[in-house]
């Protein structure tokens, strides 16, 4: 089989009732676009019958793939285990909800080789879910990745985006990172990144699997990758420059106290001893947060020569 132009990544959890519809959908309009394709399914350990209609589609169409996993590990596992099998030019992820409409797939594409862009995120500017309990959160959660990121998206969370194929096989993802893709992949050098308004229709089948909590996850992950980026290759950096300074401010305050004790000896004048003055138990607390902070230093570098991060996910089964 000829490499696909598109590979259609789509993470799923308990969505058995949209796939066909999901499925047929995708391949009309990729069809109709003259288009070739693959779609992989990743079933994130769900309890309906999602596998079995993902083996029922792959026997109706030798261009769907899928794999399962033996337990949810989250969308980020996913898309990274995804990531690392495609085959297409430019990969389009998507949700399996219905939410996202693969009408606007081809437009995508369009963009990621005909305009030379490395990443196209979707914008899905006006939604169908509740103010109060999604809407608002989601425009205060964009804003401040907006600000602590420097990159300039309106809908970080929006699960339709397409990406150069040089992009997803030269980054890695992990915790719930998926949503800080585009951020990542500016800070690993792919820097050309746009935005398309896309439709964004209400539920049709089940519930959302996502609740309040993930814009707070959300925002600790940013502020997560911010440091790791920053300081991953380089943790000496930050906390030896805490330990160093923390170590330095305490020598000084004990050898000036020591030296004011000193003085008033010579000087035959009464004297307060080292211990009882309370700038000396001070002192002694940041040397010893300063030598805590500094073998926090040495011991980050050592794991990063290490380079023992991996990602491993364990897969029941693959189509």
């Amino acid at each position: 089989m000829l490499k696909p132009q598109i590979s259609v990544l789509i993470p799923l959890l308990n969505e058995d009732e949209s796939l066909p519809e999901l499925h047929d959908w995708i391949d009309l309009t990729l069809e109709k676009a003259g288009l070739s394709y693959e779609i992989l399914f990743i079933d994130d350990g769900s309890t309906d019958d999602s596998w079995q209609v993902i083996q029922d589609l792959h026997k109706k169409n030798e261009r769907v793939h899928g794999i399962k996993f033996t337990r949810n590990y989250g969308k980020t596992a996913a898309l990274d285990t995804g990531f690392k099998v495609v085959k297409g030019e430019v990969i389009i992820t998507m949700d399996a909800d219905l939410q996202d409409n693969p009408e606007e797939i081809p437009e995508l594409y369009r963009k990621i080789k005909e305009e030379g862009y490395d990443l196209v995120s979707g914008w899905k500017k006006k939604r169908h879910d509740p103010v109060l309990s999604k809407n608002l959160p989601s425009k205060i959660f964009n804003w401040a990745a907006r600000k602590i990121s420097g990159v300039k998206l309106n809908d970080f969370n929006c699960g339709l985006k397409a990406y150069d194929k040089r992009v997803v096989k030269n980054i890695t993802i992990y915790g719930e990172m998926h949503r800080y893709i585009p951020v990542i992949a500016k800070w690993n050098g792919f820097g050309k990144i746009g935005e398309q308004v896309v439709q964004h229709q209400a539920r049709k089948y089940g519930h959302t699997k996502f609740g309040i909590d993930r814009f707070i996850n959300g925002f600790l992950d940013l502020i997560s990758i911010t440091f790791v980026n920053k300081f991953g290759r380089r943790p000496m950096h930050f906390f030896g420059a805490f330990g160093v300074f923390g170590f330095v401010l305490g020598s000084i305050i004990t050898f000036s106290l020591i030296l004011e004790k000193l003085y008033y000896l010579w000087k035959g004048l009464p004297y307060r001893n080292v211990t009882d003055n309370p700038l000396f138990f001070l002192a002694l607390v940041a040397i010893i947060i300063g030598t805590q902070f500094f073998l926090a230093g040495f011991l980050g570098e050592l794991f990063v020569k290490q380079n023992i991060n991996r990602n491993d996910y364990i897969i029941e089964e693959q189509i």
